[in-house]
């Protein structure tokens, strides 16, 4: 029989104190629970099982994702075994988490080319020899309908409806396929499979973790505890970070991408973007935010966050790039702001100009962007707009909108403008 090697922790409140550190979980369930695992774990020497799900439902995580993933980090480096699961079988449901109606399932073919990029990109972040990746195929698609039959008859319709989304649809008259409220189930028999001591998941994910912890009751495991981590808004300041809202920030972009789009920020958003992203503390924070202007603030923002993902040099290199195509110059060129990320597509012949400054995330809504006009903050194509009676624009050819001192967008309609750009 081979040995297993028992592995020496730190005491329990230290290790605490390295998991709050940086991004504290919003909430956890229960913390006492924690603690008592933590205390097991110390005295055997033998790892907690920590684990979180991703949907292959899309082709990248993003930095709001890494927002939970840099805390499994945290629980690796302190010795615990983490098992990220990749939903290759829960995607081609989809999670109905927020929606206001069914949403589209994807094919097989989809799934399993977001399920390889996710297993690339996730190593950005996890050491990849200590990380057990799994994809929930691997017990759901070897489950007779008895054993399906089975899990279902763990929960109830009535207790299922108390999902707040679930809940909108029922009293708005709206579909629910029995598929969606199976889902939840499906994903929570996850922590079941791999025997899970801990979940990570955002806010909105509350009720499938919590599913999960009685999941686990019925099947004779110890409820897991739940880290329910914080949700990143994303570049236009208002919705969660989503690729499909196009207010993401992708952790494999290039480093000039991902620097570009850091900058594209409002100054409102600069203190989110510090806790959530940085790595750095509040004490940390609350200084150098003490000691910098907003400009090199977000500056110094984009260089850590650009850092963390691809390197110093990479960082420092993307950030002379950025200031000398944007400081030297009043207008940067069409190709500088697509290379840079600062770039938006408006797919239809002409567009309320308000609008397009909130696609651009220059402004949350259109009374905004409407007083930014107003206030003479708004150009197009080095002009700056003061007639406020005809707003209505035309996306015959691309042009370049800037709003405020150094905030410049390319707005184009479609590909081929830009094919002809270049």
């Amino acid at each position: 029989m081979t040995a297993v090697n028992k592995i020496t922790f730190p005491p329990v409140n230290e290790q605490i104190d390295i998991l709050n550190n940086s991004v504290e979980p919003v909430e956890i369930i229960r913390e006492e629970d924690l603690e008592k695992l933590l205390e097991k774990s110390l005295k055997t020497g033998n790892p907690l099982r920590i684990k979180q799900g991703f949907d292959a439902s899309s082709p990248d995580l993003h930095i709001g994702h890494a927002v939970s993933i840099w805390k499994l980090r945290a629980f690796q480096d302190l010795g615990h075994t983490i098992v990220f699961i990749i939903g290759d079988f829960t995607a081609m449901i989809g999670d109905p988490t927020g929606k206001s109606k069914t949403r589209p399932r994807l094919s097989r073919e989809q799934v399993e080319i977001n399920s390889q990029t996710y297993r690339n990109q996730v190593f950005r972040i996890l050491d990849e020899e200590k990380t057990e990746i799994r994809f929930n195929s691997e017990w759901h698609a070897k489950r007779n309908i008895y054993d399906f039959l089975e899990l279902t008859s763990h929960y109830t319709v009535r207790r299922m409806l108390e999902r707040d989304d679930f809940w909108k649809r029922f009293k708005a008259e709206q579909p629910i396929s029995m598929l969606e409220f199976l889902y939840p189930l499906v994903q929570a028999y996850d922590s079941v499979a791999i025997n899970a001591d801990v979940e990570l998941g955002g806010t909105d994910q509350k009720f499938n973790l919590m599913l999960a912890r009685q999941i686990q009751r019925s099947f004779g495991q110890e409820p897991e505890v739940a880290f329910l981590m914080p949700l990143m808004r994303g570049t236009d300041g208002d919705q969660k970070m989503s690729k499909s809202l196009n207010n993401a920030i992708g952790i494999s972009d290039e480093a000039s991408d991902m620097y570009g789009k850091l900058m594209s920020i409002s100054d409102e958003l600069i203190a989110e973007y510090f806790t959530y992203g940085s790595g750095l503390n509040q004490d940390q924070i609350e200084q150098i935010s003490s000691e910098l202007e907003p400009y090199p603030l977000k500056h110094h923002l984009a260089k850590l966050i650009t850092t963390r993902y691809w390197s110093s040099v990479e960082a420092d290199g993307a950030g002379n790039d950025f200031r000398s195509r944007f400081k030297d110059k009043k207008w940067p060129s069409p190709s500088e702001l697509i290379e840079t990320g600062l770039s938006v597509q408006i797919d239809q012949d002409t567009e309320y100009l308000p609008r397009v400054i909130v696609a651009a995330t220059a402004a949350k809504s259109n009374g905004e962007a409407m007083r930014l006009l107003k206030s003479g903050a708004v150009s197009i194509d080095e002009e700056k707009i003061t007639d406020l009676t005809s707003l209505d624009i035309n996306l015959e050819k691309p042009f370049i909108l800037k709003v405020g001192k150094r905030r410049f967008f390319l707005i184009y309609r479609n590909e081929e403008q830009i094919a002809r750009l270049n």
